[in-house]
């Protein structure tokens, strides 16, 4: 019998940006023990997917080319593999694909030195398989990282947090925000930079949520969704103001989310509070020294760079909070399958309020 075949998008070497991508048709995977086959309904980009392309991850990821990209989508279980309980076909789910590393739902990634991106391998290198699969019609995924999607959320909204959302929660839980208790503890002021971006705009409101005073950074364009998620504060990057980073209230940063790039430490220091630190998410050469710096005299002031474990539990905890309507998700735009090289280009170029979703 012949095999069912799916339309999908992948890449058969590193580079070339939207162009390198290719429009396939391809066989439909199989799950096995403790995965799930999806019919998938949403998927959006993140910038490690063309970070992928890019080969700042090689040769970690991806294992072998061809290699369909993208990893957090929305969708339809359609048949379980051995083992499977906890899910039947039917089933509505937000999930985080596999790109090759299997760890039992923890993958944790590390961004370092001269803008390029490793990944820590806190887990075990899956050698079999290789599923990925964001950009299809089908796609593969873990039990483990595989959560079930309230009706009250839409699959472009699904699909819209497990990279994201975690990011954000993850960095503001470092910056000592308490998500878990009916006493999120004293009030503390967060800067979110890029704040209308995929990550920042879920930052704004997990720390509103998290009670901190937020001062936000953003384009002129965007001050008033910024406003709207709940910052405080806002600032234009591109004024006087904006550039020096200064609270408007004066008022000194207990973190800074940092989810813009090449912002020198000179400009978060001054900012700071005696033992403020800046957490960012995407380090060059200058703020992993900085960090090295800091580490080796004590300071009390720091920059940490970011290392994110998407876990399902956090997963579930972000769907109830979009499910209640404390979560808004944003959406730049939407594309269709077949147009998904515009998706990756909007995404190369930086410049997205909110998620750009691919809908298959």
């Amino acid at each position: 019998m012949a095999e069912k075949l799916m339309c999908a998008v992948q890449y058969d070497s590193y580079g070339g940006g939207a162009a390198g991508l290719k429009q396939v048709e391809v066989p439909v995977p199989t799950p096995s023990k403790g995965e799930v086959l999806l019919k998938l309904e949403a998927t959006t980009l993140n910038p490690i997917d063309w970070k992928i392309q890019k080969g700042l991850f090689r040769p970690l990821m991806p294992k072998r080319f061809p290699y369909i990209p993208a990893t957090d989508v929305a969708g339809e279980v359609v048949e379980v593999g051995p083992g499977v309980e906890n899910f039947k076909p039917g089933d509505k789910v937000i999930a985080s694909l596999n790109v090759g590393i299997d760890g039992g739902g923890s993958c944790s990634i590390l961004h370092l030195f001269y803008g390029f991106s490793l990944i820590v391998v806190m887990n075990i290198l899956d050698k079999k398989k290789q599923t990925g699969g964001g950009l299809a019609e089908y796609a593969v995924a873990k039990i483990d990282m595989t959560v079930h999607r309230p009706a009250e959320i839409s699959a472009a909204e699904g699909a819209s947090f497990p990279i994201a959302g975690l990011t954000a929660h993850g960095a503001l839980t470092l910056a000592g925000l308490k998500f878990d208790g009916p006493d999120p503890g004293p009030q503390k002021n967060i800067l979110v930079t890029a704040a209308s971006g995929g990550v920042g705009h879920f930052a704004v409101q997990l720390a509103k949520l998290g009670n901190a005073h937020v001062t936000a950074t953003c384009g002129v364009r965007n001050i008033d969704l910024v406003r709207s998620l709940g910052a405080d504060e806002v600032l234009d990057y591109k004024t006087p103001a904006g550039a020096v980073l200064k609270s408007p209230s004066g008022k000194k940063y207990d973190a800074v989310i940092q989810c813009a790039s090449a912002i020198p430490w000179s400009v978060f220091e001054p900012n700071l509070n005696s033992t403020g630190k800046v957490i960012d998410l995407t380090p060059g050469t200058s703020a992993m020294w900085t960090y090295a710096v800091k580490k080796l005299t004590l300071s009390k002031k720091q920059l940490v760079p970011f290392m994110n474990s998407v876990k399902a539990e956090n997963l579930v905890y972000l769907a109830e909070l979009v499910k209640q309507g404390n979560l808004k998700v944003v959406i730049d735009c939407k594309h269709a399958l077949n147009d998904a090289e515009a998706a990756w280009a909007k995404s190369i170029d930086g410049h997205a309020t909110g998620k750009i979703v691919v809908e298959p």
